[in-house]
């Protein structure tokens, strides 16, 4: 970040009950659903990064609190962020499937949220979309996930996708992760950084 009126803008924990919503801990009345524009935009995997060896930072600024070493964490992050699919464009209801020089599209619309609880207690909500129309390739369900829980534009996301809505919310390993494609790796980085 350039200064600290940038990184304050783009602080997750603005208040102290937006810091507990973030964190995964809030009461279901909180809830509610989000539209895909929340998501629109150009955004790129963050996979890329991790293993070029630009996020090794994070991994190192999470080692200091945490309970791994800097490789565990980046062994922990591969398995997470690992995908094929290197950016998503949604633009109105269409979201557009990137692998390399191929890509599959989709028109999704709204299909409520769920909200997972996980082992450490604390819960997070997916938003899921059902693709009404499209190529056969583009998954027939997506779920967001962005540690928000009511409508507001998205800073980064986990998306998981695939034809069967409830395995989908059985997943818990593998979460794809997208940023903006208009930041550099090390804007990526810093982002992490300040969250």
């Amino acid at each position: 970040m350039a200064d600290a009126s940038a990184k304050d803008a783009h602080d997750h924990a603005g208040t102290d009950a937006d810091a507990q919503i973030y964190k995964g801990y809030f009461e279901d009345a909180q809830i509610a659903d989000r539209p895909l524009a929340d998501w629109a935009g150009e955004w790129q995997s963050v996979y890329p990064l991790l293993e070029a060896g630009a996020l090794d930072e994070v991994m190192a600024h999470k080692a200091e609190s945490g309970d791994k070493s800097a490789a565990e964490y980046k062994a922990y992050y591969e398995i997470g962020y690992r995908t094929d699919v290197d950016r998503i464009a949604i633009d109105g209801d269409t979201v557009t499937f990137f692998t390399g020089d191929k890509r599959v599209a989709g028109r999704y619309a709204p299909d409520g949220h769920e909200t997972l609880t996980y082992p450490t207690g604390n819960r997070g909500v997916r938003f899921i979309f059902k693709k009404v129309a499209g190529d056969a390739g583009a998954p027939r369900f997506i779920q967001f996930s962005d540690h928000k829980i009511a409508p507001a534009k998205a800073d980064h996301y986990h998306l998981y996708w695939g034809d069967d809505r409830a395995a989908l919310l059985g997943e818990l390993t593998s979460w794809p992760t997208y940023y903006p494609a208009s930041l550099a790796a090390g804007e990526v980085a810093q982002e992490m950084l300040a969250h």
